[in-house]
């Protein structure tokens, strides 16, 4: 029991130290404590890396100061300036929680970890960094970063993605946290993981850690944190049939449960594999633009992955006299000069900006 209570003040202490003196990662939210600012790095941060997710903090707040600019914002403006950062259903959470905050909260974020939770598109992760970042409530953040530098340095083997790893992670964190100085402890923990204590090739010679860190002195740097589901990579393929006049292309907004929700794409047949042009030409959603045969211009093929998804896709031009009406919900033409006000998936904005759509 001493034992582990001397590792526990070596640990954070120690953590706290390297902070202080030499922790030196640089980036624009760190040490904010304007809630909506906390608020919307930690959504941007989800599912993106820090260095990939910056221009993007940095576009969203320069185009909306206080969450009263984003509540009022046009909802094509913001995807627009989402695009490209994946994982679209965070920037509708992020719309409708904006809202809310602005109309029934008065502009206030709730200032408690349960009234942030409460939240759209808020967990017990960002829940516990707004409430400690911004208002010094002593809550543990664990993410990837917490849960690998936990790892190592306890010599944790039960795999963090496990229902007992998870409260296991948990209490640790809790159990280590400064309460005192919760938000420069978050910080610390997060940033030793994503600078010294990496996923591959962690820079131990640099680890306050070090000399306590059961990983290291046992050589399993390489084999911890363990993850105990490896969830299968599901395979799609799209054909995306450009349907364009001289001056305007129809577009589908994509709704429903799947991916790129409130995005906008070309005509699409998916299929279980590629199709040729024949195939195509025989499948019911072609037939039903009365196209007729020989109207398909290949034009390019892309593969994008996603976390859980493969996507192959391949592009066809289709010229056309004039718009025509095109039996599909949500489809719309769209003149060429406006494609740049439209926002689309990675994949697609990779297409039409080499076909200088926009």
């Amino acid at each position: 029991m001493k034992q582990g209570r001397e590792r526990n003040g070596f640990f954070t202490r120690a953590l706290l130290s390297w902070h202080a003196a030499d922790n030196d990662r640089s980036l624009p939210w760190k040490s904010e404590k304007d809630p909506y600012k906390i608020w919307l790095s930690e959504i941007i941060l989800q599912q993106t890396r820090a260095e990939q997710g910056k221009p993007y903090y940095l576009k969203f707040i320069d185009a909306f100061p206080a969450v009263a600019d984003m509540a009022a914002a046009d909802d094509e403006y913001v995807y627009r300036l989402w695009q490209g950062l994946g994982y679209y259903n965070r920037c509708k959470n992020m719309l409708a929680t904006a809202r809310y905050i602005s109309n029934e909260l008065d502009g206030r974020f709730p200032a408690t970890y349960e009234g942030l939770l409460a939240l759209k598109g808020i967990g017990p992760y960002t829940a516990a960094a707004i409430a400690s970042f911004a208002y010094g409530a002593p809550c543990a953040v664990v993410d990837g970063n917490v849960y690998r530098v936990l790892s190592r340095y306890w010599g944790i083997e039960e795999p963090f993605d496990s229902s007992q790893g998870k409260m296991l992670f948990r209490e640790k964190a809790d159990e280590l946290l400064d309460s005192r100085n919760s938000a420069a402890y978050n910080q610390a923990i997060m940033d030793l993981g994503a600078t010294v204590c990496k996923p591959r090739q962690p820079a131990c010679d640099k680890c306050p850690l070090q000399k306590k860190c059961i990983a290291y002195l046992h050589g399993l740097t390489t084999i911890l944190p363990v993850r105990s589901k490896k969830t299968a990579v599901k395979k799609r393929y799209f054909h995306y049939l450009v349907l364009r006049t001289s001056d305007a292309i129809w577009l589908h907004k994509r709704d429903g449960g799947d991916i790129w929700q409130n995005l906008h794409e070309p005509y699409l047949i998916e299929a279980d594999g590629v199709l040729t042009e024949k195939q195509l030409e025989q499948h019911a959603l072609y037939k039903v633009l009365n196209i007729g045969p020989g109207g398909l211009q290949y034009s390019g093929r892309t593969s994008q992955r996603l976390t859980h998804q493969y996507i192959e896709t391949n592009f066809y031009v289709v010229m056309i006299p004039g718009p025509v009406n095109i039996p599909v919900a949500n489809g719309k033409w769209v003149l060429i000069g406006d494609m740049g006000k439209v926002a689309f998936p990675k994949t697609l904005v990779s297409f039409l900006e080499k076909k200088l759509y926009f």
